[in-house]
């Protein structure tokens, strides 16, 4: 994708579509997915999703989950394999992403995973957790806008991956001063796995 106008968090990517094949093969689950220009990590499972995944604790068993930031959905998609019995709410802001997650989803037979934009969320969901590879390149005054209007509305634990390079210790720092304590669960291959309190666990 062009790296000028054609960014993975553009709402309508203008790059040709250019569908992949790829397998997500982690923790038990093996799905076969797709991917397309315009949206992030094309072809493959991209380093931070792979360590959220591998390093975060078993995701809640029931309830609604969030992955904020979802692209084509492997977060999502691997959450709703490995619990049928939770709803997983799918939320990007590019539409192709979303198209990518419905055509994942209906290929694994995931009846429990619910793709759509921000705005398409009723304002009464809470979320049991969230689980996140956020955008940090869309700058720090938009992933701050976004973490505060979606951590208020988990009453769990949020998991977010954020390469060391890229902030993520000082992104700690920011959560804990905004009432939303975040503590180091493990750092692998430069980046830092963080689990955020939420409103049911804060003490």
């Amino acid at each position: 994708m062009s790296a000028v106008t054609d960014q993975y968090f553009s709402e309508q990517p203008t790059s040709p579509s250019d569908p992949v094949p790829f397998r997500l093969e982690i923790g038990g689950v093996a799905l076969d997915l797709t991917t397309d220009s315009g949206v992030f990590s094309r072809g493959r499972l991209d380093k931070g999703t792979r360590v959220l995944l591998e390093n975060a604790p078993d995701p809640a068993a029931s309830g609604n989950v969030l992955d904020l930031g979802c692209g084509y959905g492997p977060i999502a998609l691997w959450i709703a394999a490995r619990r049928p019995a939770a709803t997983v709410w799918a939320v990007d802001v590019n539409d192709r992403a979303l198209d990518l997650v419905r055509a994942n989803a209906a290929a694994a037979r995931l009846t429990n995973v619910r793709a759509c934009r921000p705005d398409e969320v009723p304002e009464d969901v809470r979320f049991a957790e969230l689980w996140s590879n956020p955008p940090i390149r869309s700058g720090k005054a938009a992933l701050h806008e976004l973490l505060l209007r979606w951590l208020p509305r988990v009453d769990g634990t949020s998991y977010l991956v954020v390469s060391k390079n890229l902030g993520s210790d000082s992104l700690a720092r920011w959560l804990g001063e905004q009432g939303h304590p975040a503590t180091r669960l493990s750092s692998h291959a430069g980046f830092r796995v963080l689990a955020v309190e939420g409103s049911g666990t804060a003490t």
